[in-house]
């Protein structure tokens, strides 16, 4: 279980993070694939912001990266943090823009498992 999930926190934290940054330098979206149309009905001009967020989502999830490595004490309240996160960008991501696709639905169940797995670890309940 402690492979499984420093492997979905490190994919994680690798994805959100550089697609993070992309979206930063790149506003319009077209680096990662998205057209500015999909924030029609959202309060955003342009990715600048859901970027520094999913660079937050990103950061957060390195954290329990690096905690997991050094098996510092708070490793499992990081990987909850990081799950949370992901799971909350996912779901507040599919109300904003009103669409739902492949990707979020496999984000969605990372973050679930993300939690899940980390909640069990701490000692939460037998796993």
């Amino acid at each position: 279980m402690k492979a499984l999930l420093f492997i979905l926190i490190s994919f994680v934290a690798i994805t959100a993070f550089i697609c993070g940054l992309l979206l930063i330098s790149n506003p319009d979206g077209k680096a990662i694939g998205l057209d500015l149309i999909l924030l029609k009905e959202t309060p955003f001009k342009n990715f600048i912001i859901p970027g520094l967020f999913l660079t937050c989502v990103g950061i957060v999830n390195l954290i329990a990266v690096f905690f997991n490595i050094k098996r510092h004490n708070n490793r499992y309240d990081w990987a909850l943090a990081g799950g949370v996160m992901i799971f909350g960008w996912i779901v507040v991501q599919m109300i904003l823009i009103q669409m739902f696709n492949w990707i979020q639905f496999l984000y969605l169940v990372i973050g679930i498992l993300i939690v899940l797995v980390a909640y069990g670890l701490k000692g939460k309940w037998a796993v």
